[in-house]
């Protein structure tokens, strides 16, 4: 089976599937229908890919393109989830999901609560969440290529979506960067008009 690896390279994750007998590849690019046909692409993994997978790419393989998400979705699509889930205090976690053509929106596919540990900074919970997810991948790849998952669909009703430029009206809160302690955000994130208080 080939993987295509969309996003920076992740060793942990490339090395485990090699040890299942998988020969790998790994762009950052966008990737386009025709090049995946010539290289002969059988299963897609994005994790912090940050283009949009075309339509065309997606209806040639269908449930076989998954992405990587650290928020407990339908929660913190899109951008910076880590940070929202703090801003806004909501659940956090990591989802593998399916990829439709909306942004973090397919079917769930697993995903796994995260205990909040106020003793962490955005940088060591960013840290804790990537390794959440990079286990749970190897955990359940097997019977993810098997079919043996039955995809849910997300309740976007109740869940929340962020871009990168929403964090602008808050970035005064983040003090010490990302290695702001969590505990100084929690639902930070106030209504329009509201006063920030750091």
């Amino acid at each position: 089976m080939h993987v295509l690896l969309l996003g920076p390279f992740n060793s942990t994750i490339g090395n485990y599937l090699i040890s299942q007998g998988c020969e790998i590849s790994q762009t950052e690019e966008q990737i386009f229908l025709k090049e995946l046909l010539e290289r002969n692409v059988d299963f897609i993994i994005s994790y912090r890919y940050r283009h949009l997978i075309k339509k065309e790419v997606i209806n040639h393989f269908p449930g076989k393109i998954i992405n990587l998400h650290i928020s407990y979705l339908p929660w913190n699509r899109g951008a910076d989830p880590n940070l929202w889930s703090y801003f806004e205090n909501t659940p956090k976690g990591v989802t593998i999901h399916l990829v439709d053509v909306g942004l973090d929106t397919g079917d769930i596919v697993v995903q796994q609560l995260i205990d909040d540990n106020f003793e962490d900074t955005l940088y060591t919970s960013y840290q804790r969440l990537s390794e959440a997810i990079e286990n749970l991948i190897i955990l359940t790849w097997h019977s993810i290529i098997r079919g043996e998952i039955k995809p849910v669909p997300q309740n976007l009703s109740e869940g929340t979506a962020h871009r990168s430029r929403d964090k602008q009206t808050y970035e005064s809160l983040l003090t010490d960067g990302w290695h702001t302690p969590v505990k100084h955000l929690i639902g930070k994130a106030l209504k329009k008009g509201d006063d920030i208080d750091v």
